[in-house]
């Protein structure tokens, strides 16, 4: 799809890490995010894999654990990290600032809003073609990470996008009002996936979440299962997120 880069400045943060703000434009769509890379060089270049991090309700690309993640992996890999706002969340229209007004914005919307899944993979695709077209994404290594609502839209962005060479999903089930269509999706996913769970999850139960492990198409595909609530995620699984992602993006580009 035909889609336009515009970048909105960039600042380093004293650790060798730039962070580049951009809005891709498609159709009759604005998409807000940013970009990290590493220091020194111009946008997009030189480029290693790039990992779209997907973001939870309630939060935006800026959300604290986003940015940590993608500095981590601009920091220790020399990768590229970029994130969208999700729909009524950060710079989008109609986003709200405070954390439980958006969660209960987004519910309305995946609720009434059928396109709403559509609009948000045509969107990463946009943005994933304008970040390409820049140079970013060296040899085509292309990884996604997104839990929660991260894992909403990330199920069938990681289906429709043949790119995308690896996966880290999670903290969601087949349920909700778009249920079938994740029921659907999640047999197309043939990246290999890691996938995370809270086995005290009080959005989504163990049986719902499970469901959507076993229902992914992927042949190689790992959980890891920790006590604890919803948000309750340890450290050391955005660690694990990272080796996963090394195991399966670095020396996979084209013609390696």
């Amino acid at each position: 799809m035909d889609a336009a880069l515009e970048w909105r400045g960039g600042a380093a943060d004293g650790r060798e890490v730039v962070e580049r703000p951009f809005v891709v434009r498609h159709g009759s769509s604005d998409v807000p995010g940013v970009l990290w890379e590493p220091a020194g060089g111009a946008p997009g270049g030189p480029a290693g894999p790039l990992v779209l991090l997907g973001h939870g309700a309630s939060g935006s690309a800026r959300e604290g654990y986003i940015v940590a993640l993608a500095r981590r992996l601009v920091r220790a890999r020399g990768w590229h990290a970029a994130a969208i706002d999700g729909p009524v969340h950060g710079d989008r229209p109609r986003a709200h600032q405070d954390p439980t007004a958006a969660f209960l914005a987004f519910g309305q919307a995946w609720a009434h809003d059928a396109s709403l899944t559509d609009r948000m993979v045509d969107d990463w695709r946009a943005t994933v073609d304008a970040l390409v077209g820049a140079g970013v994404a060296g040899g085509g290594r292309i990884g996604y990470w997104g839990l929660s609502m991260g894992t909403i839209f990330g199920v069938p962005l990681v289906a429709a996008d043949d790119r995308i060479g690896a996966a880290v999903l999670g903290l969601m089930g087949v349920t909700g009002p778009s249920r079938e269509r994740i029921e659907a999706d999640a047999p197309r996913v043939r990246c290999p996936v890691l996938f995370l769970m809270q086995g005290d999850d009080e959005l989504f139960t163990r049986d719902v979440v499970l469901g959507l492990f076993d229902a992914l198409g992927s042949t190689d595909k790992r959980l890891h299962l920790h006590p604890g609530g919803h948000a309750s995620v340890p450290a050391e699984e955005f660690q694990a997120s990272e080796r996963f992602l090394a195991e399966h993006l670095e020396g996979a580009g084209t013609g390696s």
